[in-house]
């Protein structure tokens, strides 16, 4: 179980350091999208160096109902 959980993190890790690669730390995201490509880059980890480049192009948030 403790090498899967390291595996894992080891995933995170390695997507994590594409996403700074990419410079999507150095500003705020302004809207969902560009905290769903944050997220999908981190997830897809070493992936990122076999030429994938998630991207989230448009989303919407659910409004409060009134």
């Amino acid at each position: 179980m403790r090498f899967v959980t390291l595996i894992i993190v080891v995933w995170l890790v390695i997507g994590a350091f594409a996403v700074f690669q990419r410079g999507y730390f150095d500003s705020a995201p302004e809207n969902c999208a560009g905290v769903g490509t944050i997220a999908l880059t981190v997830v897809a980890g070493p992936l990122n160096y076999a030429g994938v480049n998630p991207e989230v192009t448009d989303c919407q948030l659910p409004q409060p109902s009134e």
